[in-house]
């Protein structure tokens, strides 16, 4: 990848014809601390071959959509993937042959994907979050906060609303801050988490952390965490209503990338929090 001082880091798309990879180039494209320097599809889709500007229904911007993402990320500086866990795992791994920067915003991803990410950030600048958002990472650290202080009498539910095209659940937002949630009281998430409630399920078990998921119509992103206890309810909530936060969040973190030795970072790393 080039290093060339003065010059604006290259950022490639992946999933490019997706909602996000659309949102993503617009953003990179209104910016002037980056530009657009590839954009991935699929192969065999219908976009490949073409001007990506042209394929959004708009002018040409110059970067035509490729299924050689090896080579794209071997041209640029960074790379953004809002896709799906198996290929984001590819691309990990051929991010850390190209020596660049990879965000990931992608969700879903099981322990092993996991590994392979941490694997691949040995020779990659991986900065991964279930949610790319300033307010949301805010949330995440007061979520750890609260827990910290109060003890299991407060019964922690976390509550995410979706659009109805989401294929995961709970959101990879949702885990995040239950993960926060379990951090602050010391505990694994893996032995709290209750996400599966139906039928005759008996009574709440003390110091569960619980999930639910809500999937509708077109909402962006809705996070609530509640601590209930008794007399009383603690809730914190976070609301998207412009996707755009996310495109912008990611941008931040693939520019805030540029420098940075290879390795595992999150959001709370790019936000200094």
């Amino acid at each position: 990848m080039s290093d060339i001082p003065g010059t604006l880091p290259g950022i490639v798309i992946t999933g490019a014809s997706g909602r996000m990879g659309q949102m993503l180039i617009k953003t990179i494209v209104a910016s002037d601390k980056c530009k657009l320097a590839g954009a991935i599809e699929r192969t065999g889709h219908d976009w490949v071959g073409r001007d990506v500007g042209e394929a959004m229904g708009g002018t040409a911007l110059g970067v035509t959509v490729t299924d050689d993402a090896l080579e794209a990320f071997s041209q640029a500086q960074a790379v953004i993937d809002f896709t799906a866990p198996a290929a984001t795992v590819e691309f990990a791994a051929l991010a850390a042959q190209a020596r660049c920067v990879l965000v990931i915003g992608t969700t879903g991803l099981s322990e092993d994907d996991l590994n392979k990410l941490s694997l691949a950030a040995h020779h990659a600048t991986i900065i991964r979050a279930g949610n790319m958002s300033l307010g949301v990472n805010l949330l995440t650290k007061l979520t750890k906060m609260v827990s910290a202080a109060l003890d299991a009498d407060y019964d922690i539910e976390i509550i995410e609303a979706h659009h109805n095209k989401k294929v995961d659940a709970p959101s990879g937002t949702a885990l995040m801050l239950g993960e926060a949630a379990a951090e602050g009281r010391g505990v694994s998430l893996n032995d709290v988490r209750e996400s599966g409630r139906d039928g005759i399920t008996g009574a709440r078990k003390r110091g569960d952390i619980g999930f639910s998921a809500i999937r509708g119509g077109d909402i962006i992103g809705e996070h609530d965490v509640m601590f209930a206890g008794e007399g009383e309810r603690i809730i914190l909530r976070h609301v998207a209503s412009d996707r755009s936060l996310f495109a912008k969040g990611a941008l931040k973190a693939a520019i805030w990338g540029q420098g940075q030795k290879p390795g595992e970072y999150d959001m709370l790393d790019v936000l200094g929090l």
